[in-house]
């Protein structure tokens, strides 16, 4: 077990308009996973890249593969949409945070995809995927991301990124395909909030107006957290955030204060997944990605690199 600090200088973080804009379900980032903005994170897109002769490492069925950026159907017709840039083996999938779209993931689309096959999707009730009912669990979950890359005719090994909420979608996927799985980078996905407070329950319902995925956030947690075990020897990237005091006074709620000072130490059960698994400490807001970019980047490219 290795925990690192990263020690980068974080971006100017996002205004209070902007934070006041975020759906209810975000109210408590560190209990839900909460979400990152995708309206900041969309003015940094990259249009989509083809396949060129430079991508000399990757494998001739690969350098085959066309790009995707289309809605393709799953169970009984239903469809989730999915972008797919870039060459080369393993496939990197992203895995948005709670209520995120693909465009979440602009910001490292780009520099991933001119390593390797790089793929972001929209999640049912989210962008432009179908409808789901509700409740979803984490079963439910799990089962559009296979659906999806099984369609899709997304090749694997999969090197999985799950932000925030997200995590917990690729560590239910991965338990339950360990076998397509060559890494996985977490960021900030936090361990369940055991005894969350009365306005937390009711903002986290599936059933809430606010609730677009229709997701048992609170119950997806628990279970992806009680379903961890040893998927087997592969780079994984835990990016834990160590918050600023200032930021955990601001919580109204005392018990999600204690959770946000015991945030790293928490965050040390996924590295179970893996006996390579790593820790990075980062000293942002629960919003890594919009605070440190190039940092959730590097660790992904770090990975993909030592699972070839």
């Amino acid at each position: 077990m290795t925990t690192i600090n990263a020690t980068r200088t974080p971006r100017p973080r996002r205004s209070a308009a902007a934070i006041a804009g975020l759906a209810a379900v975000c109210a408590s980032a560190l209990l839900v996973g909460a979400c990152g903005d995708d309206e900041e994170t969309s003015t940094s897109a990259a249009a989509p890249t083809e396949a060129t002769e430079a991508d000399a490492s990757a494998s001739e069925a690969d350098q085959d593969a066309p790009g995707l950026d289309r809605v393709v159907n799953i169970d009984g017709g239903r469809g989730l949409y999915v972008r797919c840039t870039g060459t080369g083996s393993p496939t990197v999938v992203m895995e948005g945070g709670d209520g995120d779209t693909s465009d979440s993931y602009f910001f490292a689309e780009d520099e991933v995809a001119q390593v390797t096959r790089t793929c972001v999707y929209d999640r049912a009730n989210l962008g432009q995927s179908d409808p789901a009912p509700g409740p979803r669990g984490l079963e439910e979950l799990v089962d559009d991301l296979g659906g999806l890359l099984e369609s899709a005719d997304v090749p694997g090994p999969y090197v999985l990124v799950g932000t925030s909420g997200g995590g917990y979608i690729t560590a239910g996927y991965a338990v339950a395909h360990p076998d397509d799985v060559a890494g996985m980078v977490f960021v900030d996905t936090a361990a369940p909030f055991e005894n969350p407070p009365q306005a937390i329950v009711k903002e986290t319902e599936p059933n809430h107006p606010e609730n677009l995925e229709k997701r048992d956030y609170l119950q997806v947690e628990k279970d992806a957290w009680s379903a961890r075990k040893r998927i087997g020897d592969i780079p994984v990237r835990v990016i834990s955030v160590r918050f600023a005091n200032a930021e955990i006074a601001a919580s109204p709620f005392e018990s999600e204060q204690q959770l946000m000072r015991e945030n790293v130490d928490r965050q040390k059960g996924w590295l179970v997944l893996s006996p390579s698994a790593k820790q990075v400490v980062a000293d942002t807001s629960h919003a890594v990605e919009e605070d440190d970019p190039q940092l959730v980047i590097d660790q992904i490219l770090d990975v993909v690199s030592e699972a070839r």
